[in-house]
């Protein structure tokens, strides 16, 4: 279970920064980047703390089959856009304000 991975891509999507979310948890952004890398796992009442600043369930953050893991592990090609499994392409940014769409109605 990558948790931090799932952080850094829903912070991402929420348009927020490591030292936006550092700030509002209370901790430095070197601490907080080390919770996104791997480094630090958070206990339960930090995660639940991060799900709240994200505005998401925190079942979000420990999903690993989420559709977050789907979109960012494709592969990303020069040209800024991503190559899904059938070869189609998808333009990155209108994938973004999709999935910023359906964040909202959670």
């Amino acid at each position: 279970m990558n948790i931090g991975y799932n952080i850094k891509k829903i912070r991402e999507l929420r348009n927020y920064s490591q030292e936006y979310v550092a700030q509002k948890l209370e901790i430095s952004q070197p601490t907080y980047a080390k919770i996104e890398n791997g480094t630090i796992i958070p206990k339960i009442d930090r995660l639940q703390r991060i799900a709240e600043i994200l505005d998401i369930d925190m079942s979000f953050l420990l999903n690993t089959t989420n559709v977050f893991n789907i979109v960012f592990n494709a592969t990303a090609n020069q040209s800024g856009y991503i190559n899904n499994q059938s070869n189609n392409v998808i333009d990155i940014e209108m994938l973004r304000k999709i999935i910023q769409e359906e964040l909202k109605k959670i």
